[in-house]
């Protein structure tokens, strides 16, 4: 009985060996999958901050180009805004000058007739 026990125990500690193996195996694979994981992970991390890094540069230049446009707009605007201000001055004054030509005329009509 007891070659038999001690049979057994050599079975039973062969297959806890192997069973043991198993595990470390599994649990090697299994790091190495966490492994590629935690890389892929990054890898995809990192494509996104470029991803969004470059739809920021993307966004801050147009945004630059849009504010250029608009301050060109604007002095555009004031530029108008000035012709505009000079034409009703010289609008006036050519108004004047055609009043007092007008008297003038009316004057001189006046005493022609006389």
């Amino acid at each position: 009985q007891l070659h038999q026990t001690m049979s057994e125990k050599n079975e039973l500690t062969k297959s806890l060996e192997m069973v043991q193996k198993e595990l470390e195996e599994k649990e090697r694979e299994m790091k190495r999958e966490i492994s590629e994981y935690k890389d892929r992970l990054l890898q995809a991390e990192r494509e996104h901050q470029d991803a969004l890094a470059e739809a920021n540069q993307k966004n801050e230049a147009e945004i630059e180009a849009h504010q250029d446009k608009m301050n060109s707009l604007e002095l555009f605007i004031i530029s108008q805004k000035l012709e505009i201000e000079h034409l009703k001055s010289n609008k006036e004054e050519l108004s004047n000058s055609l009043k007092e030509a007008n008297q003038t005329l009316g004057e001189l009509l006046k005493t022609k007739v006389r």
